[in-house]
């Protein structure tokens, strides 16, 4: 029997320091224009910069694509893939 599990890999793709283009996002944390925090299948994510904007974003393919003045990706842990429980946001 074959597995159904999907499993998205992991891309960044970053053009000119002015698109950046991402595949494997499970969620968004957060945005504004200075930061876009998110979760990938490799931990979570940070792309810092200046007048940034979310022009593209598939939920079912987990693509994402992100215009603006890019000035850093950041990685974080790697262990926190998603949102975190009621409890932790709680504690956060």
């Amino acid at each position: 029997m074959q597995d159904k599990t999907i499993s998205h890999d992991h891309t960044v793709i970053i053009e000119n320091r002015r698109s950046l283009s991402l595949s494997g996002i499970t969620d968004v944390d957060s945005f504004d224009e200075k930061s876009v925090c998110l979760f990938t299948e490799q931990g979570e994510l940070t792309v810092q910069g200046r007048e940034l904007h979310i022009d593209s974003m598939s939920v079912g393919s987990g693509d994402l694509t992100i215009t603006g003045d890019i000035w850093a990706v950041i990685y974080g842990d790697r262990d926190r893939r998603g949102p975190l429980s009621a409890l932790g946001r709680l504690f956060r």
